[in-house]
């Protein structure tokens, strides 16, 4: 049977080293405040080793990779994925003394353990598909995707799930399979058979758990983050249900809710749909009440308080680059929020002195002069900057001239309408009318 999707081993590969899929890059970042035992108690799984691995390979204090390299060598133990264990054990090379070295024992004991499971479950599979009991072949599939999963094989686990599909009788038997489907591909980074099968669990004729839409929900807006559709990224987090809770540990912390969403929403949303879904958004605040940074810095965004919401964003910056979803878009999502809170800041003004300016941003004059002229280049602001007085002039339309330009048009299209009018009644009362004739035999 062809299975639809299919997953490159590398991809599988990368993302069981904790790289989600990219190259190894530099470790350049600092974040001291960060703690690191309490970030990985918000998750469960897989993802708590991915988000550890991730940490280890970029954060620039040798104390926190250690840390992380500890707690993730720790949980591998608990676990059977022997590969990861190598991984781990070579990344620490010693650094943690003998107790965290390759345990070749505890390899082969899980190899041994893993080839009799193995060999079981696919003697069950066999038994099943030559009975033809449905149900028991979709039991038998899940089974054997959940031994890849929990053994690091996840191009082999979404395969075994796929094939689910065929044998699944009930609404709820969908649902898990999509489910299940859904967490292997956010490992493996393949984002667009998340938004696939999250589509196709919602199209189920059930009505799903509130549990269940909140996963999607929260599922579906990483996906979006990920292609970098950042309004409907923030659409699905605001619109996640605080159900969630820890349900999801194994994929994202309701605290990721939060950052996600706010973020994406400062970015893409304009300020009625900040006010309406984030602000006074009660289900979405409950997420905002877990970060209390993040909630005032939307806070001091929508209250034009813009230095100190740019102050707030520079404190999280840190930790947010240390995040394995989040890391790539930090820049962006800064970028698009600054750029953002200048053109509001100008948006109410005929003219704005640079230094008053500069210092609600909290930044020198030079570097907002150039900020304003890349805006303006890019029509984002329409302006004009007198650099020797450091005065933006906004270029508002004139609008005497513009409501004169309006009558003058509407005078034309009324003497227009009116000559034609004129014409048609001459036209009837001469009696030159085109009549079609009676055809004659």
């Amino acid at each position: 049977m062809d299975v639809e999707g299919e997953v490159p081993a590398a991809a599988a590969e990368a993302v069981a080293n904790g790289l989600g899929g990219e190259e190894a890059s530099p470790a350049p970042f600092s974040a001291e405040q960060l703690d690191v035992e309490a970030y990985a108690a918000q998750y469960s799984g897989r993802t708590r080793l991915a988000r550890l691995l991730f940490i280890a390979e970029r954060c620039g204090v040798e104390a926190m990779q250690l840390e992380a390299l500890r707690m993730a060598y720790d949980e591998i133990k608990r676990g059977e994925d022997t590969q990861l264990h190598r991984d781990v054990a070579a990344r620490i090379n010693g650094r943690l003394g003998p107790r965290y070295g390759l345990d070749q024992a505890w390899v082969e004991a899980v190899h041994r353990r893993a080839e009799q499971r193995k060999e079981k479950l696919e003697n069950e599979l066999n038994g099943y598909r030559t009975n033809l009991i449905k149900e028991s072949i979709r039991m038998g599939y899940n089974d054997i995707g959940d031994f890849f999963y929990a053994h690091g094989q996840l191009s082999d686990a979404f395969k075994s799930y796929i094939r689910t599909r065929d044998y699944c009788t009930t609404s709820k038997h969908i649902v898990q399979m999509c489910m299940n489907v859904i967490l292997v591909s956010i490992e493996l980074g393949q984002f667009a058979h998340v938004s696939n099968y999250v589509s196709k669990a919602e199209q189920t004729p059930d009505s799903l758990d509130p549990i269940i839409v909140a996963k999607l929900r929260a599922a579906a807006g990483l996906a979006y983050l990920a292609t970098k559709k950042y309004k409907l990224a923030a659409r699905k987090f605001v619109e996640t249900g605080i159900e969630l809770g820890n349900n999801y540990s194994e994929v994202i912390a309701p605290q990721d809710v939060a950052v996600y969403g706010a973020l994406c929403a400062l970015a893409s949303f304009d300020r009625s749909d900040l006010k309406s879904k984030v602000i006074d958004n009660i289900n979405f605040r409950n997420f905002l009440e877990l970060v209390p940074e993040v909630r005032e810095l939307v806070n001091d965004f929508y209250a034009s308080r813009y230095g100190s919401c740019l102050g707030h964003l520079e404190k999280l910056k840190p930790n947010l680059l240390l995040d394995i979803h989040l890391h790539e878009h930090v820049e962006t999502l800064y970028m698009d929020i600054r750029h953002k809170a200048v053109i509001q800041y100008t948006l109410p003004f005929i003219s704005v002195d640079l230094n008053t300016m500069a210092a609600a941003f909290k930044t020198s004059v030079s570097l907002l002069e150039k900020e304003l002229a890349a805006l303006i280049t890019e029509n984002k602001i329409q302006a004009r900057i007198d650099s020797h007085n450091k005065i933006l002039y906004a270029r508002h339309a004139d609008q005497r001239n513009a409501t004169f330009q309006r009558v003058l048009q509407t005078g034309s299209e009324f003497e227009r309408d009116v000559k034609s009018m004129l014409l048609r009644a001459n036209l009837i009362k001469h009696d030159y009318i085109l009549r079609t004739g009676q055809r004659k035999m």
